[in-house]
């Protein structure tokens, strides 16, 4: 098939009847998919169940430093788990705290925080600037950028690059000193599955900032979600920002929420050990303790790296044939040149950029056809993606035929939308 752009007005004619006509087929299924949010599929959880099932003793209660983790306190982990993620993500026990369940609550506490009481180092809280002001690359994650927003701060937009945020543009904007942060996510980034190279995390950690409570939330949420090939390598930021003498800039995240359950996984916070005493005065006072349980049956079911690893690659298994079968979807599109997408070997997303001026038609005719993607914008601060071109894809959630399926509409859908735009010129 030629280019779209090398049609005749009757070649183009002729292809959008095709394709209206197979659209049609597909809307009259009375179909309901979803390739929204990257949440994983019932099998994949089940992988996880032996972690649920051990009956738990008396003594299979207590932690091996003697804590009774049926009790209250320890609001830091129990030492086992603090252990667990130090391996899986080759940091300092010593800079781990562990939290509940979920990432996306200690980055939101970590911000309150910031917004109530300042940060270490700064009395100030955030809350009393008039102007304040926050970097979110971009495409990038939706709920990084609404809590950012919720909180007050003007959204700056950086674009991602297959190394990392342009970090020229980064640099330049960290000169002004209502720039207090900037959101990462540094390894199968949300959505493009890029990875910083060792030049952007030295430069993120090195970087001369006018604020001088500037913060780097670095949400490592897919440190070993590998699917295809060797496991890209992520530079420690801790290491390159004790060099740099700047380790108290560092905010770093993870969870065994895609790893075991999202409902019921373990979340940690990481930062220098100064950060973690200011934060703790304030912690003594939000809980008694989060769930040592829940800890100790992570900790119990992965005995140590390897039990991860062996984990990981059966989860990659299911993952990576989701994968494959939207890619290879996908690939339909190849030499129309009317769509770009990634091919990432690692994460949750594969990133599409359809033709400028038509991803919301393209998410309008999907939801019509009964296949649910995340909105339009997202991915963008304040839900406004100036070239209406981005959409990411979501290809866990759904079995491996519904995925088949739905990534099939998902390019009769973006061939339509790239006719209607090219006869309407």
């Amino acid at each position: 098939m030629k280019k779209y752009s090398n049609l005749s007005a009757m070649e183009l004619s002729l292809e959008y009847e095709n394709v209206l006509k197979q659209y049609n087929e597909y809307k009259s299924m009375g179909l309901k998919l979803d390739l929204s949010r990257g949440k994983p599929n019932s099998d994949q959880l089940d992988i996880s169940l032996p972690l649920l099932s051990e009956a738990r003793p008396r003594e299979k209660c207590f932690s091996i430093n003697g804590v009774d983790c049926r009790n209250y306190g320890v609001l830091d982990g129990i030492p086992e788990m603090k252990q667990l993620f130090a391996d899986m993500l080759g940091i300092k026990t010593e800079y781990i705290t562990v939290g509940g369940n979920s990432s996306l609550q200690l980055m939101y506490d970590t911000l309150a925080r910031a917004m109530l009481f300042g940060v270490l180092g700064s009395r100030r809280p955030w809350c009393k600037e008039e102007v304040k002001k926050w970097i979110c690359v971009t495409p990038g994650y939706d709920r990084h950028f609404k809590m950012t927003e919720l909180f007050g701060f003007e959204l700056i937009s950086v674009p991602m690059t297959p190394t990392g945020p342009d970090m020229d543009m980064v640099e330049a904007i960290v000169k002004d000193p209502t720039v207090k942060g900037i959101w990462c996510v540094p390894k199968y980034s949300n959505p493009s599955g890029n990875t910083y190279s060792d030049e952007t995390v030295r430069r993120l950690a090195a970087m001369e900032c006018a604020a001088p409570d500037f913060r780097i939330m670095w949400d490592n949420a897919y440190a070993v979600h590998n699917f295809k090939g060797e496991c890209d390598e992520l530079l420690d930021i801790f290491t390159e920002a004790e060099k740099c003498g700047t380790l108290d800039r560092i905010f770093y995240f993870a969870s065994t929420s895609k790893i075991t359950f999202p409902g019921g996984g373990v979340a940690m916070l990481a930062a220098s050990s100064a950060n973690l005493n200011h934060i703790s005065q304030f912690l003594g006072v939000q809980t008694i303790g989060y769930d040592k349980l829940n800890q100790l049956r992570h900790t119990t079911y992965f005995k140590n790296k390897e039990a991860l690893d062996n984990h990981m690659k059966i989860l990659a298994e299911f993952i990576g044939r989701k994968f494959d079968i939207t890619l290879s979807a996908l690939n339909k599109l190849k030499g129309l040149d009317i769509a770009e997408w990634s091919e990432p070997s690692g994460g949750y997303f594969v990133n599409l950029n359809v033709m400028p001026g038509t991803a919301k038609r393209v998410y309008k005719l999907m939801q019509e056809a009964g296949v649910t993607l995340t909105a339009v914008g997202a991915t963008y601060p304040y839900g406004v993606d100036p070239m209406d071109s981005n959409l990411r894809i979501a290809p866990t959630y759904p079995t491996d035929d519904e995925v088949a399926l739905a990534t099939e509409i998902l390019v009769c859908t973006v061939k339509l939308a790239a006719l209607e735009s090219y006869l309407n010129k």
